[in-house]
């Protein structure tokens, strides 16, 4: 059978966004599917990885990409006010104003792109991964126009983010843009691919005509040949990830604050917001605090690997955060280098950890809680006695990306 995979996070692009669709269009040629990838020339994205190799056995084609570049306005807005704030707000109207989000203007090149790619190979099945949800406006063309079989994959919710602020009205009707566009895929797609059970009970309360099927992230563990952990004369603790919306570094760092401990460095890899880094500055923790801008994806995971803890944080977010099972958890479980894990205690992400026994769970705004965990790990270091977390056989098989992508296939063939 034959594959047309739509994506916006594809290299030269960099961020985690990238490796669900990268690892698809890499994997899937192996179980027999013709793999195509539309994905656009230039996405304009804040970061690039010129370094991740594209799939050596999967066809790339390319749209021409005319929405606007990516840029984070809420660390523009920051400490402006008055008139030079109005003018700034004035020249980001526009971009603002693009429902369902400011990527739709691509469809008006990959569409066409995409109807002619399915024509002349035969293809059989079109997947569209988002975000963004302007994706699925994609996927529904394509079916209308040639017949071909549609597969909406959902990494994050459409209608509800646990990162994602809901004020303001231009919000608003974002938010019920999305709302349609979650409908739409309900209503026409063929199946749903979901990357968490949450977001595939969401799904289901739409009536969808189609299979809903979650398929999460998987563990990427060659990734992570050839690099090796060293221990420093300094605890070494590394968050991977930008800072966006609701999450939220502020219950941690007053935690680090409050800990006492002196030999510990933690690196933020990735952006992190002015006002994040002020209140960082308040605490008196500059000196414990490493701020390192985004850096290649093998560079990344060189810094993860040689670190004595990884630091993930999600959010509560009024209860959307529990569903959330991002790419992040199974890199961090790839590195096998232990977790304290400031999550939701009764989500996903905190089972996870406790199941592999890959780390410590403490509440996104339990401090005390937090500052334990960090007392408690640090003495272990200190002692000698914090070792990694590889995991048994039977966790490596079930987190590896290549099943994730086995049961892809399999759903794609009976559409097929």
């Amino acid at each position: 059978m034959k594959l047309l995979l739509v994506t916006l996070y594809f290299p030269p692009a960099g961020g985690g966004g990238v490796q669900r669709p990268l690892k698809f269009a890499s994997h899937l040629p192996a179980l027999g599917i013709e793999t195509h990838v539309l994905a656009p020339d230039d996405p304009k994205w804040m970061n690039e990885d010129l370094d991740l190799p594209l799939p050596t056995q999967a066809w790339i084609h390319r749209a021409r990409y005319i929405g606007p570049r990516a840029r984070r306005l809420a660390d523009e807005f920051h400490g402006r006010s008055g008139f030079d704030l109005a003018l700034l707000q004035a020249s980001t109207i526009g971009r603002r104003l693009l429902v369902p989000d400011e990527n739709v203007t691509w469809n008006a090149t990959a569409i066409p792109k995409a109807i002619s790619i399915v024509r002349s190979e035969g293809i059989d099945v079109v997947l569209t991964t988002s975000p963004p949800g302007s994706v699925h406006l994609i996927g529904s063309a394509v079916k209308k126009a040639t017949g071909a079989k549609w597969v909406a994959d959902l990494r994050d919710s459409i209608v509800l983010h646990p990162h994602r602020s809901n004020e303001g009205a231009a919000a608003f009707v974002k938010e019920k843009s999305r709302a349609g566009i979650a409908r739409l895929v309900a209503r026409q797609a063929d199946a749903i691919v979901t990357a968490a059970d949450a977001i595939a009970e969401e799904t289901k309360a739409l009536n969808p005509r189609g299979r809903v099927v979650t398929i999460t992230n998987g563990c990427d563990f060659d990734d992570f040949a050839g690099i090796e952990y060293r221990r420093a004369d300094r605890f070494r603790l590394t968050h991977a990830g930008s800072f966006f919306g609701k999450r939220d570094p502020k219950p941690f760092l007053r935690a680090l604050a409050e800990s006492g401990l002196e030999d510990v460095t933690v690196r933020f890899l990735g952006d992190f917001r002015p006002a994040d880094r002020e209140f960082m500055e308040s605490l008196g923790l500059a000196d414990r605090v490493e701020l390192i801008d985004y850096v290649p994806r093998r560079e990344s995971l060189r810094l993860q690997r040689d670190s004595d803890v990884l630091l993930l944080l999600i959010p509560e977010a009024g209860g959307r955060g529990r569903g959330v099972l991002s790419g992040k958890v199974f890199e961090y479980l790839a590195a096998e280098r232990p977790v304290l894990a400031i999550v939701p205690e009764d989500g996903a992400a905190a089972q996870l950890i406790r199941d592999t026994d890959a780390g410590i769970v403490a509440g996104p705004e339990d401090v005390p809680a937090i500052r334990d965990a960090l007392v408690a790990l640090h003495a272990q270091w200190r002692d000698g006695r914090l070792d990694g977390t590889p995991l048994s056989p039977e966790w490596r098989d079930k987190l590896s990306r290549a099943a994730r992508v086995e049961e892809l296939a399999e759903l794609l063939e009976s559409l097929a």
